[in-house]
């Protein structure tokens, strides 16, 4: 199963698709846009994107891009974050003057920077793509903050694991095919939807409105605006029942209250990590 992530080998996509598909081939490409080309192509299964973090938020290209594109949500997971810092073979952590990683990862060991003055954050496009820059040069003054895994496939050393400044730092993902190769999952209890209301008092109060007449747990509300349409926006909102075959229930009366409807998908809700 060739499975297509945005970022290099051994990134936290990389760790994720593994996840779901322990045996898959793993598709690195430089931009989500080509992940979803690629999807639509035929050239994968499947791709797997990030798209939220406990910490940082929603990655909002995503949204827009399942919004854009002809697939389906077929599942989620929910992978811990943890950030390691890694230098080439040999190295010591006095030894680093400059680190690399990708600027969120960099904000989210604040404190491990402050501990240590002399190191300086510098961002770069890509969390595993630092390690095999770094690696790369071969220079012990040079280091990463990335996953275990980047070490692993390019050969750096985790010189401190765990440096991050929250340990409550976990990011969705979701497992994302061909809307016409996805299969129905019977235990599916939870959807993801894009809708759209006309640009009026009241409107989107009405469609929330009938969330909550079907008693489903509003999970996540996201709001997008439309390109080319000034002060228009898509509505992104993720809900779970506790009844799977009552997944579509609320969406022909959302029908009554929008101008459009999209499902995204119907799947099973991970289950909270420790």
């Amino acid at each position: 199963m060739r499975i297509a992530i945005q970022g290099e080998l051994g990134s936290f996509s990389h760790e994720a698709a593994l996840k779901f598909e322990p045996q898959a081939t793993i598709v690195p490409c430089a931009l989500s846009a080509d992940v979803f080309k690629r999807l639509e192509n035929t050239e994968v299964c499947a791709a797997v994107i990030p798209i939220e973090n406990s910490l940082a938020g929603s990655v909002v290209e995503h949204f827009d891009l399942l919004f854009q594109s002809d697939v389906q949500i077929e599942r989620e997971s929910l992978l811990r974050i943890r950030h390691n810092l890694i230098g080439v073979p040999g190295s010591k952590v006095e030894d680093l003057r400059q680190v690399l990683s990708h600027p969120i990862a960099l904000a989210q060991c604040r404190r491990f920077f402050d501990q240590h003055p002399r190191m300086t954050p510098t961002p770069f496009y890509d969390t595993a793509g630092s390690v095999k820059h770094i690696t790369g040069l071969g220079e012990k003054e040079a280091g990463a903050i990335a996953s275990e895994q980047a070490a692993r496939a390019y050969g750096g050393e985790v010189l401190a694991a765990g440096i991050e400044d929250n340990a409550a730092n976990f990011t969705r993902f979701f497992l994302v095919r061909n809307r016409a190769k996805v299969q129905p999952v019977p235990e599916a209890n939870k959807v993801s939807i894009a809708f759209t209301v006309a640009n009026r008092p009241g409107t989107l109060v009405a469609a929330l409105q009938v969330f909550a007449e079907h008693h489903t747990n509003l999970c996540k509300i996201e709001s997008r605006p439309v390109q080319g349409q000034p002060w228009e926006y898509v509505f992104y909102v993720d809900y779970q029942v506790a009844d799977p075959a009552a997944t579509s229930a609320p969406l022909p009366q959302l029908r009554q209250k929008c101008i459009l409807v999209k499902e995204l998908g119907h799947y099973p809700a991970a289950q909270p990590l420790p």
